[in-house]
């Protein structure tokens, strides 16, 4: 049984609470945050204790930790946890800032203990299944990757202010999609945009629609489409094109009911938002994480994986400042 301690008490916290409690292998024990009510409301859930996180780091009894606080605190909770002996999964991005990321990489390999970053979205069922078939050689040698990924709405204001960005924020998703599904970093990233959603969220110094093209060394292309805005709900889909056919992963619907009527053809909308698109993706996540741990075997999303997604960030961000294609090798030196 995984003794496990959860760092964070806010909404992503709580689906983590969920698939930790529902793991037939792992028990929430602890949960620490700096908004002590929100703690006590979700430990009071799930039957554990409100915890500081310097007691939970000195708590010998505490195989692993689960990050889910402020992105701002997420190297120095990882560096904190396996100094501590903790095996960590922590949510993405691992920073806002790639040299500190980088510094943060370099401090947990001395330690030996695995750190999973929280790249969800390779556990969606639709996805790993795509992801499968391109592996098998179904499509002949993948091509074209397009990857499309629209919120239903944009988030406050306040939030866009301490995000890092569209892409360090949103984006960063689809950049480790595109590494898992393309097998590979890309070589350039091109990043064009602009804000049209809400107009304050450019006063704030950041995108709403962004489109970014990743050039492969062998020649394959990626694009991934990003836009704060959907109306008709959280549009979730890739298409690979490869040497021989098209693999899709649609949108999860509402329902699966379609009306053909002489008027025409109607189904439901897509599902409307992150929480009720990728629940099975969080489970599958924990249940990946756990395995890794108590078999002794590598995380399936390590921490290199969560750099090399900031990096792209980084990349996307200077290139739509200059207006010119950035090299992956100048960021990360």
């Amino acid at each position: 049984m995984l003794n496990v301690a959860l760092l964070g008490a806010g909404r992503i916290a709580g689906v983590h609470a969920t698939a930790i409690s529902s793991h037939p292998q792992s028990r929430l024990s602890a949960v620490a945050d700096i908004n002590v009510a929100a703690a006590e409301r979700l430990a009071a859930q799930y039957g554990a204790a409100v915890r500081s996180i310097d007691e939970i780091l000195a708590d010998a009894s505490v195989d692993a930790v689960l990050i889910a606080t402020s992105t701002d605190t997420h190297s120095d909770l990882i560096e904190r946890a396996t100094a501590a002996g903790k095996a960590v999964l922590c949510e993405k991005p691992v920073d806002l800032s790639l040299e500190r990321a980088l510094a943060c990489q370099k401090a947990v390999s001395a330690s030996g203990k695995p750190v999973m970053i929280g790249f969800n979205r390779r556990f969606d069922p639709n996805f790993a299944a795509l992801k499968a078939a391109s592996e098998r050689g179904e499509i002949g040698k993948s091509e074209l990757l397009s990857i499309t990924s629209f919120d239903p709405a944009p988030p406050p204001v306040s939030y866009i202010k301490v995000s890092g960005g569209i892409f360090r924020d949103m984006m960063i998703h689809d950049f480790d999609m595109s590494n898992f599904i393309m097998g590979s970093v890309p070589k350039t990233v091109s990043a064009v945009g602009s804000s049209i959603v809400d107009p304050e969220i450019g006063a704030a110094g950041d995108i709403d629609t962004a489109v970014v093209t990743l050039q492969y060394d062998d020649g394959r292309v990626a694009v991934i489409k990003n836009s704060r805005r959907a109306v008709y709900g959280y549009d979730q889909r890739l298409e690979l094109l490869g040497s021989e056919g098209l693999l899709q992963a649609q949108n999860m619907l509402e329902s699966t009911v379609v009306k053909s009527t002489t008027s025409g053809v109607v189904s439901a909308k897509p599902t409307y938002f992150f929480l009720e698109r990728y629940m099975p993706a969080y489970a599958a996540e924990w249940a990946a994480f756990v395995e890794a741990v108590a078999g002794g075997d590598s995380v399936p999303v390590t921490l290199e994986d969560g750099v090399a997604a900031l990096a792209m960030a980084e990349a996307a961000a200077r290139s739509l400042s200059s207006r010119r294609p950035v090299d992956l090798a100048d960021i990360l030196g």
